[in-house]
């Protein structure tokens, strides 16, 4: 949806809010506060309603609140003096009342004209050298572009995911998109016997032997950045680039921090007491660890997603089993020219983590994004870099 008001715009779909046709830097919270005020600008809204729909009913500080309220004026040029279109209604909340037009965002229809009209993703299954099943997928045209599989995965509903969808379509424009649910994810086997790096990078064999690729850019995400690495330093001759974002080569149980290893263990309960429930509250501690700025549908995907991806048994395992990841003795082996990109705030793989893993990697180019989130989102600070320095790589 696109509401119009003064000389402003603001585009729901797209995340964007332009002032005389020039766009204006709005951190995700800000954004989300002011579409809420837009939306129900026909009431007065109180701090209550505020919290319940931009921070999911999370604890916030009366500094919190007031600071973004105070953010959301300043980018429509309004003040807490002035209060021209954010108003103030004294022990009850606050009311939009600016003059509002809106009508729908011309952004579907314009993906829909970039987009082949048949661009439906095809799910298929192959085996992995231990007779387990990996469901894969194929969307797009032009050049293969294989990402590896990693942690809450599901094929189907990452396409129809907030948090996925315009970053998987944006890839299909360009590229022959390969994405596969690791083994104890999503459409693969649940139900298996080996779960290590070693058995993650079969899966990546398998995919690549059932696709048909030859020569191809490897795509990691989070724990996929490792398996990535393990690959190409086993195939050399097939990997003609690595793209590598919010990773890691050292897990948890690897880093001898007592904190950190007691952290993990005290997630590891949350998982196997809650994760299967159909009450979300043990889930949201997650996604509130994954998506610090998400958006109120970015949330409850994902903790949906949790909930379908795999069993509270199979999320402990693979939790573990990646936190026992240790690449950092071949990483000055890769000779495959390698992209990294990590979120300067992540708040699952430090930052630090990034800036080593690149730092191992003869010749690897670092990009360092804004933002706080360790699935980067379409709006986040860096969303629009992480997509232009991916395709500049991958075209050189």
């Amino acid at each position: 949806m696109l509401y119009s008001f003064e000389d402003f715009a603001l585009d729901r779909e797209r995340r964007e809010l332009r002032a005389a046709g020039a766009i204006v830097a709005v951190e995700p919270q800000v954004f989300d506060v002011l579409v809420f005020l837009i939306e129900n600008r026909d009431r007065v809204v109180s701090k209550d309603d505020l919290i319940a729909a931009v921070w999911q009913g999370r604890i916030v500080s009366e500094s919190t609140l007031s600071s973004r309220i105070n953010a959301a004026r300043k980018a429509i040029g309004d003040s807490g003096k002035q209060q021209r279109l954010i108003r103030t209604m004294a022990r009850k909340g606050m009311r939009f009342v600016g003059e509002v037009n809106q009508k729908a965002s011309d952004d579907a229809s314009t993906i829909a004209r970039k987009l082949p009209s048949d661009l439906q993703q095809q799910i298929r299954f192959c085996t992995a050298s231990d007779g387990v099943r990996i469901a894969y997928a194929e969307v797009g045209r032009g050049p293969p572009l294989l990402r590896t599989g990693h942690w809450l995965t599901h094929l189907e509903y990452d396409w129809q995911s907030p948090i996925w969808r315009p970053f998987l379509e944006q890839l299909a424009l360009e590229y022959r998109v390969i994405r596969y649910d690791a083994r104890g994810n999503g459409l693969s086997d649940w139900n298996v016997e080996d779960i290590s790096l070693e058995a993650f990078v079969r899966d990546v064999e398998s995919v690549v032997a059932a696709s048909g690729l030859d020569r191809f850019p490897l795509f990691g995400v989070s724990q996929g950045c490792a398996i990535s690495v393990a690959y190409a330093i086993r195939h050399p001759e097939r990997v003609t680039h690595l793209v590598l974002y919010g990773g890691f080569a050292r897990g948890i149980l690897r880093s001898g921090s007592s904190k950190a290893i007691a952290q993990m263990e005290a997630l590891s309960t949350l998982m196997l007491n809650g994760w299967g429930n159909k009450n979300p509250a043990f889930r949201q501690i997650f996604t509130n660890h994954f998506l610090p700025d998400g958006r109120p549908e970015q949330f409850e995907w994902f903790n949906d997603l949790q909930r379908v991806t795999t069993s509270p048994e199979n999320a402990v395992r693979i939790f573990r089993t990646v936190e026992e990841f240790d690449v950092s003795g071949l990483l000055s082996k890769v000779r495959v020219p390698t992209l990294v990109l990590h979120c300067r705030d992540d708040m699952v793989a430090p930052f630090e983590l990034g800036r080593r893993l690149a730092a191992g990697i003869p010749g690897a180019r670092f990009v360092a994004l804004e933002g706080r989130n360790h699935l980067i989102l379409e709006g986040d600070p860096g969303h629009k870099r992480f997509l232009d320095e991916i395709n500049d790589f991958l075209k050189s």
